[in-house]
């Protein structure tokens, strides 16, 4: 377990409006690893009142944005990918995990997997990273 990792996501996490919005929380952090959590409240169901994709989809990308940034070096996404293999229902507890696959000096590439309470896997993401040149702390 990473104590740096750990700073890097509360450093983070203070200024992420979005994931605190959406009840996003970390469970889980190490180098180019994290894992969050999110409960689908009534507000986040599509008109099938299903979890709406676009929720799948940030839940997915905050877990892939504390990976990335995991060694304190400012990554932004370049591009990402989502597989839905099942729905999220209302109730449900989604936890994303996102492991690096690939890290270089610039460009990296993280598999992030959703899956529910009773781990069936909810859906499958891929993001690549682009590492801007800062850090988390905005120390050199």
């Amino acid at each position: 377990m990473s104590h740096n990792a750990w700073h890097n996501a509360r450093v983070m996490y203070e200024n992420d409006a979005c994931a605190q919005a959406l009840g996003i929380d970390i469970v889980e952090m190490d180098d180019g690893y994290a894992v969050v959590t999110m409960k689908v409240q009534p507000q986040m169901l599509n008109g099938h009142q299903t979890c709406h994709g676009g929720q799948l989809f940030s839940l997915a990308d905050t877990a892939f944005a504390y990976a990335c940034n995991s060694q304190g070096l400012v990554a932004v996404a370049s591009a990402c990918s989502i597989e839905f293999l099942r729905p999220g229902l209302a109730g449900d507890t989604l936890t994303a995990t996102a492991c690096v696959k690939h890290q270089g000096k610039v460009a990296g590439v993280y598999d992030i997997e959703i899956v529910n309470q009773h781990n069936k896997t909810v859906a499958l993401f891929r993001g690549k990273s682009h590492r801007t040149g800062g850090t988390i702390t905005g120390e050199a």
